[in-house]
Parts: C-alpha cells; structure tokens; sequence
C-alpha cells in the first residue's frame, strides 16, 4: 500500500532539495545520499557532542570548539570545495 501524500508549506530552497533527491534515479548511490542527508539533518538538528561541559552535561551547541564539531565542519568545508564548480554549494542559483 502507497503512503498517503503529505501537504506542507516549504522554502525555495527545500523546495529544491527535495526535488533534486525526488529527481535522482532509484539506486544505491540516492539510498547512500538520502541516509547521508536525513543522518547530517538529524545531527544539525539535535547536535549532541560527546565532549562533556564543566556541570557533566553534553554539549549540544554547534559553535563549540571541540574536536567533534571541528572535524564536522572542516569536512562539510570540504565536501563544498569539492563540488563541482557549476553547481553552488550553498543552495543558490
């Protein structure tokens, strides 16, 4: 049995992302990206670092300068430079 169609107000941008996963053929590789995005989606989300702050508590702030969230954006600084020039990395265009 189909999922029923869901009705939501969405960005331009959100738009364009969910068009552009919707247009990629049936594969593996949209299975990796769609697993990839909703994991990276959930993450920016719901941050949670595995750094402990000074009461004991984790740190659910991305801004923090800890190992994790460094690492976290220097690869997503990475994956950008990566793209390929005709194709804008920050949703534009």
């Amino acid at each position: 049995m189909g999922e029923a169609p869901i009705t939501i107000t969405v960005s331009p941008a959100e738009f364009r992302m969910i068009t552009t996963l919707r247009d990629m053929p049936e594969s593996p590789l949209r299975d990796r990206v769609q697993r990839l995005l909703g994991e990276l989606l959930e993450f920016a989300r719901n941050p949670r670092c595995s750094e402990f702050q000074a009461d004991g508590t984790s740190c659910a702030n991305p801004l923090a300068d800890c190992d994790q969230c460094r690492t976290l954006t220097g690869m997503l600084d990475s994956l950008g430079r990566r793209l390929p020039s005709n194709q804008p990395a920050n949703g534009q265009g």
